[in-house]
Formats: structure tokens, sequence, C-alpha cells
């Protein structure tokens, strides 16, 4: 199952693992206890990883379809997702 995870390329985290990398960075941070030139690697590496969620986000958006069920209640058509 982690390969399908990792689908995008053996190299890239699986999303959940790229999230809980980016929350513990954030949380570093946060802290205040971290020297500057780290504090500047961890941002850096902190930003490519939020990047890669909202990549990994946006694609799994794009295909995720609406089902329009029937007076019936069964599955009449599917239309794009629109989270508006």
């Amino acid at each position: 199952m982690s390969e399908q995870h990792n689908q995008d390329s053996s190299d890239s985290p699986a999303f959940e693992d790229a999230l809980g990398q980016l929350e513990n960075i954030v949380r570093q941070l946060e802290s205040g206890e971290v020297p500057l030139e780290q504090s500047i690697a961890l941002y850096q590496k902190g930003h490519k990883l939020r990047e890669y969620c909202q990549k990994r986000l946006d694609d799994a958006r794009a295909q995720i379809e609406k089902i329009n069920v029937g007076q019936d209640g069964n599955a009449q058509s599917t239309e794009a997702f629109d989270s508006e």
C-alpha cells in the first residue's frame, strides 16, 4: 500500500509523511530554540514540503467526482467536483 502513496516518484514521500515532517518543522521553528542557520534551512525545507503537499491535494481534488443521485436513490451521473 505504501507504493500507492508514492506513485509519483520513489523519492517522493507519502502525503501523510510529508505533512508530518512539515508539522514537526513548524513546531521547531515556533519553539524559538533553533539557531538561525538551522531555522533558515528548516524554513526552506518546510516551504518545499508545503508546495509538495499542496500539489498532492490539488491533484487529488482534480480526481474527485461528484455523484449525482436521482430521486430513486441510484447514481444518475457524475461531474467534476467543485469545492465552492
